[in-house]
């Protein structure tokens, strides 16, 4: 379904053109990439009917809202749910639904603990993990890229650099699920991941506690922040729950992202052979192209002006990343594929200081596992029904049959 301008309803400001479409929609979801012009070309700001918010998905308006916290907030949840209304599912992320000067605070702690200084020793060991997982896979030539390599590779490495214990680790993904499908509306992905949600929530809970964690991971540097004053006892935890929650779904989805690209578009394959050292772009390019992560809510603090219309205090935002990620007023062939492009910006992690706090650890086990295939495949074509996953906010597959062929 497209979306389609509609009369006036209640709550949006004049001259704000009107969409009438259900943007978690599954007809959506399938194939959003039609709507995702309407969108841009109704307008900078657009009022969606179906749940009274406003939209953006221009790069410029996306843009400017992720960099204006202060007037955009996300301490009133970052779905649809507006917590100034309603009480949260569970308690409130002191990361992700934090404005400043309390986001500052806790942002600091994770941005050390996960900052580029902290990646280089675990880089040897990841790339060693990418090289032995790509040797498997081109042994068996044929399996599935989502299961066998996308989730697979990420869940051999992050789990231990977290610090986590082997038993239970089957929770990681439907929780990381659960987190971003609860950022939608009431619909049947949400209260199906709620439902089934409370053995995940008791694991992820009793993996963030400080006597679980093995000593020497990122889970056990934030309880030693504790200690040392920068944060509470009490919100150590929570910030571990953070990670668990933003660290794996990203590199998960990114790596698909760009296994299913580099499947569909061979000469782009070709140049990441002849220079492996495109591994990095590669993800990247495929972050902005699929946009693994493809909506996010704020909410207004006070009138605000965007996109030259008069914005009330207390509005929800929903913004477009993934539309905001191929507009054609910032990207030059947005619908291209192209691994030597310059995509610096691109808002597929995000931008600003609510920036996704996994983005660097993704895109290291992104550009070493890819480094690793561009260096041992010759080819991937997809041999199977390729299926997708559905989820309120992420955008990936389910299961991507590929055979690859030795370089």
């Amino acid at each position: 379904m497209t979306a389609t301008a509609t009369s006036p309803g209640q709550g949006a400001a004049p001259g704000v053109p009107h969409l009438d479409f259900d943007p978690f929609s599954i007809e959506f979801f399938a194939d959003p990439f039609a709507t995702h012009e309407e969108l841009r070309e109704a307008g900078p700001v657009v009022y969606l009917d179906t749940y009274g918010v406003y939209g953006v998905a221009r790069y410029a308006e996306v843009h400017a809202v992720l960099n204006d916290p202060l007037t955009f907030c996300s301490s009133r949840g970052v779905g649809l749910s507006d917590f100034a209304k309603e009480k949260p599912w569970r308690p409130q992320s002191i990361i992700l639904e934090a404005d400043p000067p309390a986001h500052t605070r806790t942002r600091a702690v994770l941005g050390q603990v996960l900052s580029a200084t902290a990646m280089k020793p675990l880089r040897s060991h990841f790339a060693a993990r990418a090289e032995a997982k790509a040797d498997e896979l081109l042994a068996r030539g044929s399996f599935d890229a989502i299961t066998d390599l996308a989730e697979a590779y990420p869940l051999s490495v992050f789990p231990d650099a977290l610090g986590l214990q082997q038993e239970g680790r089957e929770h990681l993904l439907p929780y990381a699920s659960l987190v971003f499908n609860s950022f939608g509306p009431p619909n049947r992905l949400r209260q199906e991941a709620i439902e089934r949600s409370a053995p995940h929530q008791a694991y992820v809970a009793e993996q963030c506690r400080r006597e679980n964690l093995v000593p020497g991971g990122f889970g056990a540097c934030i309880h030693a922040r504790a200690d040392a004053g920068d944060i509470t006892h009490d919100e150590a935890p929570l910030l571990v729950r953070s990670l668990l929650s933003a660290g794996l779904d990203t590199t998960v989805y990114g790596i698909g992202a760009t296994v299913y690209c580099l499947a569909r578009f061979p000469d782009q394959l070709a140049k990441l052979r002849s220079d492996p050292t495109l591994a990095r772009n590669a993800f990247e390019e495929a972050v902005r192209f699929e946009s693994p992560v493809q909506t996010f809510f704020r909410t207004t603090t006070r009138e605000v002006e965007l996109g030259g219309h008069s914005i009330g205090e207390g509005e929800k935002i929903l913004m477009f990343l993934g539309a905001a990620n191929r507009d054609p007023r910032r990207w030059e062939n947005p619908d291209r594929y192209d691994i030597t492009r310059r995509t610096a910006g691109h808002v597929g992690f995000g931008s600003g200081i609510h920036m996704c706090v996994g983005q660097l650890v993704a895109r290291l086990e992104g550009e070493v596992m890819l480094s690793a295939l561009a260096r041992r495949v010759g080819s991937i074509e997809i041999t199977g029904e390729v299926k997708r996953r559905y989820n309120n906010t992420l955008r990936g597959l389910e299961s991507l049959p590929i055979t690859i062929t030795p370089a």
